[in-house]
């Protein structure tokens, strides 16, 4: 079985004036945990010199040494060093010796006769704790600048919104993290670009595989993931390698993660928590060595609490979450969007690029979009497919969202006031036209401003003019 060494995990320093046990200790932290990183030093007047070297987040220290014991160490440590974790291996099995050193800021305590899977089980969760703790840091680090490294990685989604540049933010300070991310957002909405961003963005020489587990029985999933042996079942004549060993070296995409069965679900938490799976018919454990990122337009929380997905699954796969917010909360892509498409869909129908009316724009802001991007995309595609002019016509857009035929065109020379028996003053044409725009905008001034052909400073002045006279 071999073993994949967790990424980028802190250095790791035995210290202990036996050789045969810190070599044993190398060999089975090597060979059981994929611990690569691991240094040892037999005389403890030395570790305050190495720490001060920097490289070493987690100390394994025995209490029983010349020189300086094991409890001067911690001491020393933890002023000099406090983010250094500590775990004590000692021979001495005595419960106030442990917690002597717990007070002193031991992260844990193992006697040497321990069984090695509770003591490598212990070490793994400090090092863990350790690589959450600096993952932490780079997340708040770059979203509160908000500066991008690799703007290149998210070439492919078009947007102005802040709001999703600080979904990019988080994205690539998390992509090198071997924790499951969680993406999740309304259908449409881009979830899948953004997957690939992150394992562009991870450093991973493998390759980036899909699986939609939507629909997927038990046996169904079991099979895809994990693989089976020959003669795993009938018509099993040759082995089949899964997934999960597809993705070795690079990423495993689970979409639609919330219509995973409970019973797949099971099996998916034992393969993040243990880090292994076992291909169907064999006794052989595997060892999971690719970063597993889901996606899901469902609302895992409220599955979680109607009992229709696992707690510790979902807390699992939210180690690292981000939200993608739906295209109604940022109605400044939208036209970066309409020309995108616009250029796309005239290129694979090969006409030339239509010119969108000015409003278009502004009347597609108005509307909810519940297919959110795709539905845009869709609603392009299909205009164009039917354009003929160089002016794009706003009748397919229309129609699709639902707006009265009698909307305003810039084709369009209909008066409003034809056929009125009394014409409204210009103060109170002025006031209509500004409650109209403000509703249909949701009360958002730059839209509304789109939608007047005035600048939202323009349209401030007059709101403000309009609400002092009611006052």
């Amino acid at each position: 079985m071999t073993a994949c060494p967790p990424a980028a995990s802190p250095g790791i320093l035995l210290v202990d004036d036996e050789p045969d046990w810190l070599a044993s200790m190398t060999l089975l932290l090597e060979v059981s945990a994929g611990l690569d990183n691991v240094r040892s030093c037999q005389d403890s007047r030395q570790v305050m010199g190495l720490l001060d070297a920097g490289g070493i987040g987690l100390v394994l220290l025995d209490l029983t040494m010349p020189h300086l014991s094991g409890t001067e160490l911690l001491a020393a440590i933890a002023e000099r060093h406090p983010d250094v974790v500590c775990i004590v291996l000692s021979g001495m099995n005595q419960l106030t010796t442990a917690v002597s050193c717990m007070k002193l800021g031991a992260y844990d305590y193992y006697v040497k006769t321990d069984d090695e899977a509770r003591i490598v089980g212990g070490i793994l969760r400090a090092v863990h704790m350790l690589e959450l703790r600096e993952e932490n840091r780079v997340v708040a680090s770059r979203v509160v600048s908000g500066q991008l490294r690799h703007p290149e990685a998210f070439a492919a989604i078009c947007t102005q919104s802040p709001a999703m540049r600080a979904v990019f933010a988080y994205v690539e300070a998390v992509a090198q993290s071997p924790r499951p991310l969680l993406v999740s957002g309304e259908s449409g909405v881009g979830k899948e670009s953004l997957v690939r961003a992150a394992h562009d963005l991870s450093g991973r020489g493998g390759p980036l595989v899909a699986c939609n587990v939507a629909g997927l029985d038990d046996g169904v999933f079991a099979d895809t993931l994990f693989g089976h042996v020959r003669g795993a079942f009938t018509g099993a004549d040759a082995p089949r390698r899964g997934l999960v060993e597809e993705a070795a070296g690079g990423t495993l995409f689970l979409d639609e993660i919330g219509d995973l069965s409970i019973a797949s679900q099971v099996k998916l938490l034992r393969l993040l928590q243990e880090g292994e799976y076992y291909p169907l018919g064999s006794d052989r454990p595997r060892k999971l060595c690719a970063r597993v990122i889901a996606a899901t337009h469902a609302d895992l929380a409220a599955r979680e609490r109607e009992g229709a997905f696992r707690r510790d699954l979902y807390f699992r796969l939210r180690t690292h979450h981000v939200a993608v917010p739906p295209l109604r909360e940022r109605p400044e892509d939208i036209a970066v969007l309409l020309d995108h498409f616009l250029a796309e869909a005239a290129t694979a129908m090969g006409k030339r690029k239509p010119t969108p009316p000015p409003e278009l724009a502004a009347l597609l802001a108005t509307y909810a979009f519940p297919g959110n991007v795709r539905e845009l995309a869709a609603m392009v595609y299909d205009a164009v497919s039917l354009h003929t002019g160089r002016m794009l016509s706003m009748e397919r857009f229309k129609r699709h969202i639902g707006a009265p035929d009698a909307a305003p065109d810039a084709s369009a020379d209909d008066n409003p006031f034809t056929g009125l028996a009394a014409l409204p003053s210009f103060a109170q044409a002025e006031k209509l036209l500004l409650c109209e725009a403000m509703a249909r905008s949701g009360g958002r001034q730059t839209l509304a401003a789109r939608l007047l052909g005035v600048t939202q400073s323009a349209l401030s002045k007059r709101l403000k003019a309009l609400r002092q006279e009611g006052d």
